[in-house]
């Protein structure tokens, strides 16, 4: 099966490009606009871990050695689009324009951090596993029932696919041709459990056969590759065409969070072979530098903008307001109900608070 499904490349890990079809993507205001933006995430990424070890976020859910599967298939969408992102999926929702100071605070246990700005279509992140995925499948159908031509792009990890709700889905896309683009991000890892103990198929892409949708393998390190096949995938959704599968084969360098050990069920050096072969970043920088075209003062600067820009969303985090401990009864029912009114009135008076 993993011969009808090939991984399919652009730029391979030495920085040459390896697709003669797509060899005018590549260029070199490209190569440094999808550096800048995976730069500009893994920074936020590095700075949200030191946090959490600091005591002033929480459990935080680290991305590094993503970023290319974030950064590339992020920019494929167009601004009235929907994302449907789990929780390790922050990196694209910095790319599609999400509030770095709402991300820190969603992840100091703040319901504020669930909140897009004003016009941008972003789902709150999923904790439990595959629960975004119906959601996706169901905002996609009703953009095409208004006649729109937006589409959504819901991603999920390997683990996800273990799931009902990633069955009932892809089912109900494939049914109704819901533009929606499932992007899995096969890091290999369902926290502590591989993927061969999650399933006996060779790949994940071979599942769009049972729901009669396309089915691509990725190079998930690759950014063009990202690039490319979702934007494919999310024209044939606007084009009425239905939903697309896509695989982005990728590792995580770090835990599954900050509270666990990766050593524990993991062999962590091949997690430092994977940094130096296959990394995403050092990838276009072997290109820029096969090309002439490195340039160290221009990384210095794309990094200085970017730490300047999370240290003031880390500021604004820890200067924002006292929670409001009524806020989690207040949203549950548009009208609430005695029960909830009932259990509001014993908390608030279990610690001394108004709610305001």
């Amino acid at each position: 099966m993993e011969k009808l499904f090939p991984i399919i490349r652009v730029i391979d890990q030495g920085g040459n490009v390896v697709s003669d079809e797509h060899k005018e993507l590549v260029t070199e205001e490209r190569v440094k606009s999808f550096y800048s933006e995976m730069a500009r995430i893994r920074m936020f990424d590095r700075k949200a871990i030191s946090l959490q070890r600091q005591g002033r976020i929480g459990t935080y859910a680290p991305f590094e050695g993503q970023e290319a599967s974030q950064v590339g298939s992020a920019l494929a969408l167009e601004g009235d689009d929907w994302m449907f992102p789990t929780y390790r999926d922050h990196g694209a929702a910095m790319v599609f324009g999400h509030s770095l100071r709402n991300i820190f605070l969603f992840w100091n246990g703040r319901n504020e951090g669930c909140i897009p700005p004003d016009g941008k279509k972003i789902f709150p992140p999923a904790i439990p596993i595959a629960t975004q995925i119906p959601h996706a499948a169901g905002a996609a159908f009703a953009e095409k029932q208004k006649g729109t031509k937006n589409a959504a792009i819901c991603y999920f990890g390997d683990g996800a696919t273990s799931e009902g709700d990633f069955h009932e889905g892809l089912n109900f896309a494939s049914v109704f041709k819901s533009p929606v683009v499932f992007f899995n991000q096969n890091n290999q890892y369902a926290i502590s459990v591989p993927v061969s103990r999650q399933m006996n198929s060779a790949t994940i892409a071979q599942k769009a056969i049972a729901y009669d949708m396309p089915g691509v393998r990725i190079d998930g390190n690759d950014v063009f590759a990202v690039y490319l096949e979702t934007s494919r995938a999310l024209e044939r959704a606007r084009n009425g065409e239905g939903p697309s599968l896509i695989e982005a084969m990728t590792w995580r360098y770090g835990a599954h969070t900050t509270a666990d050990d990766p050593a524990k069920y993991r062999n962590q050096d091949e997690s430092a072979m994977k940094r130096a072969e296959t990394d995403p970043l050092l990838r276009l920088e072997r290109w820029l530098k096969n090309e002439g075209l490195f340039d160290e003062a221009w990384v210095k600067e794309i990094e200085e903008k970017a730490a300047m820009e999370i240290d003031a969303a880390v500021r604004e985090m820890e200067s924002y307001p006292p929670a409001d401990p009524a806020v989690i009864f207040d949203y549950v029912f548009a009208k609430s109900t005695w029960t909830i009114e009932k259990q509001k009135r014993e908390y608030l008076k279990l610690i001394g608070s108004d709610g305001r």
